[in-house]
C-alpha cells in the first residue's frame, strides 16, 4: 500500500512486538491498559487510522509492519499516538495475539468502509478507458472555432471513446479560467489570449491566418485581394471580444488601416447570408471562410493583402498536469488538428504589406 509510505516521517522508534524478550520488556503494550487513563488533549490523528486497521487485522505489530512496509519501532509509535488520541488501550496481550477493545473494534469498523473508498477512488485515477468511460468530455471553444473544427474533433473522439458525452461551452474568459481550475471544463481550445496566466498550461498545436469570404463574382475578387482594393470595399464586421476578431483589429489600428465597416453583427453564422446578397467582404478565420465558401456555390474565399498569423492552443489548469484522462484527451486533440491540412499556411500570391 504505497500511500502509506509517508506515514514513517509521522511515527519513531519505540518497539512493539509480538511474543519474544521484546514484547515483554515493552510497557506500552503490557501494561498502558492498566495505568491511569489520560485525558483526550488532541483530535485523532486520521493518518494513523490505516495502521490501526493492519495491527486489527494481523493481530501483531510484525504482521502490521509487512502489510504497510514500516518498521516494528514505527508501528509501535503508532500505536501509542493513537491509544493517547483515544484514551484507551485500543489491543492488549492475548494467547494468540493482540486483542482489539471495544472501543478499537468500534473505530475500526467505522474508518475501514472509508478506507476502502479511498483506496478505490485513488487507484481509479491511475487509468483511464477511453473505450468504457462514460464522463462527459467539456471544451470551451468560440462559435468561430466550433465551426471550423468541431465536426472532426467529433468524428475523432465518437470513435476513440463512444460512450463520452462531447459539450461545447461558449462563455467568458473568466468563466473558462474558472471552468478550467474546478475541472468542469476539460480543455479550451482555440484562441484564447486571456488564459496566458500562470496556473494555466498550453500547448500549440497550429498556426493559424485569416481570409476574406466574398459572394460568387464579387467585382473585387482574385486570389489575393490588393491592398487598395480591401480598403476601398465595405466590410461586415463580427464582434468578437477577447478573440481573433481583435486580434485582426489591433493589426489594423497598428498599420492605421480604416476599413469601411457599415455592417457590424454578433453573429458569425449570419456573415454567409449577408455576403451573398451584397458586395460587403468579411475577413474571418481562415478555416471559417474556406469552410463557408465550401457549403455554397454563391461564395468564394480569398486572401487579404496581408498573412496575420497566430496560434491555435489547447489550455488547462496545471491541477490537471499528470491525471491521466485529461493527458489522454489533450493527445487526441493534438492528433485531430495534425490531420488537419486545412490549417496549414494558404497557397497564393505573397501579401501585398506585412503583418
Amino acid at each position: 500500500m504505497t500511500f502509506l509510505n509517508g506515514m514513517h516521517d509521522i511515527v519513531s522508534e519505540h518497539s512493539l512486538t509480538h511474543g519474544g524478550a521484546n514484547a515483554d520488556a515493552h510497557p506500552d503494550l503490557l501494561d498502558e491498559h492498566r495505568r491511569p487513563r489520560a485525558v483526550m488533549t488532541k483530535t485523532p490523528d486520521l493518518n494513523l487510522l490505516p495502521i490501526l486497521v493492519a495491527l486489527y487485522d494481523e493481530q501483531s505489530v510484525s504482521g502490521a509492519g509487512k502489510q504497510l512496509g514500516m518498521s516494528q519501532p514505527s508501528v509501535s509509535k503508532a500505536l501509542k499516538r493513537l491509544r493517547e488520541s483515544f484514551d484507551d488501550p485500543l489491543f492488549v496481550r492475548g494467547p494468540t495475539g493482540l486483542v482489539a477493545t471495544p472501543r478499537a473494534h468500534s473505530v475500526v469498523q467505522a474508518a475501514r468502509p472509508h478506507l476502502k473508498h479511498l483506496r478505490e477512488d485513488l487507484l481509479a485515477d491511475e487509468v483511464f478507458d477511453p473505450a468504457t468511460s462514460t464522463r462527459p468530455i467539456a471544451l470551451a471553444t468560440s462559435d468561430i472555432a466550433e465551426m471550423a473544427f468541431y465536426p472532426s474533433i467529433v468524428e475523432h473522439f465518437r470513435r476513440h471513446a463512444p460512450r463520452c458525452t462531447l459539450n461545447t461551452i461558449a462563455t467568458s474568459p473568466a468563466e473558462i479560467a474558472r471552468g478550467l481550475e474546478s475541472g468542469a471544463i476539460d480543455l479550451a481550445a482555440g484562441y484564447h489570449p486571456a488564459l496566458a496566466l500562470r496556473n494555466y498550461r498550453k500547448r500549440a498545436l497550429s498556426r493559424h491566418g485569416f481570409a476574406c469570404l466574398l459572394r460568387k463574382g464579387h467585382p473585387l475578387w482574385q486570389p489575393r485581394l490588393k491592398t487598395q482594393d480591401y480598403l476601398s470595399a465595405e466590410h461586415v464586421g463580427v464582434h468578437r471580444p477577447g478573440g481573433s476578431q481583435e486580434l485582426l483589429e489591433r493589426f489594423l489600428e497598428r498599420r492605421k488601416l480604416e476599413l469601411k465597416t457599415p455592417v457590424f453583427t454578433s453573429f458569425v453564422l449570419s456573415v454567409p447570408f449577408i455576403v451573398m446578397e451584397s458586395d460587403l467582404v468579411a475577413t474571418l478565420p481562415y478555416a471559417v471562410a474556406t469552410r463557408f465558401a465550401s457549403l455554397s456555390t454563391e461564395l468564394t474565399a480569398a486572401l487579404p493583402p496581408f498573412d496575420l498569423t497566430y496560434d491555435l492552443r489547447l489550455h488547462w489548469h496545471r491541477r490537471f498536469d499528470n491525471e491521466p484522462r485529461s493527458r489522454w484527451i489533450r493527445e487526441q486533440m493534438a492528433i485531430v488538428f495534425q490531420d488537419h491540412q486545412w490549417l496549414e499556411p494558404p497557397a497564393g500570391p505573397p501579401p501585398f504589406m506585412k503583418s
